[in-house]
């Protein structure tokens, strides 16, 4: 969000604050911890200090004529006209919209407690930017977003995101389900990173001394122990991910992966490409594209491939073109009576 609209945001909590008759006199702190718990969840100082306040009360008084003067009695700040309210300058539509666009956005993880907290901080500053309007409407629905049931285990991702932000070891159960058994694991974890609505937890296991990566679905029973972990400097996400189109890597080269695709697809994999190795080799007479790609072979790239149908082929390595073949075989083989 812009600074200005955020300014104003601040403007209004601190007019509210200095109006409220419970606690008044609020003192430079105060107004400091309303504005950020009201803008961002937290009233830590991580996003805003004293001196943006003090900016704040300036421009307030300068911009917008704001009675406001400080009580050295009291040791906070009043308004000389009680009378007086910052609700006379309203946010516009514009930026309205704006604040109703980040609360859809954040809407489709309202479900974990993690983003909650900040949906739950929109939804206070857009019901008090729009509170004081005589009448609202119901807005129709012209944002979208995929919407799949729930997934268990998201309600974990907030245990991870501290344990990884303090460099705790975590201990939990996990779910193999290739061999259908639990089985207990020791982590350092490192990473939360989201793939096609799953949620996964990559760390390095004490029990195989290596980065491996867990799906939060299969995960039973976390814990952050007391334990701190000596982070491994070696260890980087844009490195770990950067030939893997998905979330497999393994300790493998990646290969050229070259496939020859018709016009329209051609068309959708320019506008959006599948992974950022992509590059045109060849534009053919007819339309059809040749594009290249350094990436390992794993499950997620064959799903993806073969998600293209006739109108994808396989060029290069023979490896891959193989194992394609020999899954579409299975697969006509589950049509057959």
């Amino acid at each position: 969000m812009p600074a200005i609209k955020n300014a104003l945001l601040r403007y209004r909590i601190i007019d509210r604050s200095i109006r409220n008759e419970y606690v008044p006199f609020p003192s430079k702190e105060q107004l400091r911890q309303n504005c950020e718990e009201e803008m961002y969840g937290s009233s830590n100082g991580e996003h805003i200090c004293h001196s943006t306040i003090e900016k704040d009360i300036f421009a307030m008084r300068m911009e917008h004529d704001a009675p406001i003067s400080y009580s050295k009695r009291e040791r906070g700040y009043y308004y000389t006209d009680p009378d007086f309210s910052m609700d006379d300058v309203p946010l516009t539509e514009k930026d309205i919209n704006a604040i109703k666009s980040a609360s859809i956005i954040l809407n489709q993880f309202k479900n974990t407690s993690l983003f909650g907290q900040y949906e739950f901080a929109i939804q206070k500053i857009l019901d008090r930017a729009i509170s004081t309007q005589k009448t609202k409407s119901i807005d129709k629905e012209v944002i979208q977003f995929e919407s799949l049931p729930t997934v268990r285990g998201n309600e974990n991702l907030e245990l991870f995101l501290e344990a990884i932000k303090g460099k705790n070891v975590v201990q939990f159960q996990y779910d193999n389900f290739i061999k259908n058994e639990k089985t207990t694991r020791r982590v350092h974890p490192y990473l939360l990173k989201e793939y096609r609505n799953r949620w996964y937890l990559i760390g390095k296991s004490e029990l195989k001394n290596k980065v491996i990566t867990f799906g939060l679905d299969r995960i039973f029973n976390p814990i952050s122990l007391e334990q701190k972990y000596v982070p491994d400097n070696n260890f980087s996400a844009d490195i770990y991910f950067e030939h893997s189109l998905g979330i497999t890597v393994y300790d493998k080269l990646p290969n050229e992966i070259i496939i020859e695709t018709n016009p329209v697809l051609s068309k959708y994999l320019m506008s959006q490409p599948i992974h950022h190795s992509q590059k045109i080799i060849e534009i053919k007479p007819n339309g059809n594209h040749v594009f290249g790609y350094y990436l390992l072979i794993t499950y997620e790239l064959k799903m993806v491939l073969m998600g293209f149908g006739k109108e994808c082929k396989i060029i290069a390595p023979k490896e891959l073109k193989k194992e394609i073949m020999e899954d579409l075989e299975l697969q006509l083989n589950n049509y057959k009576e």
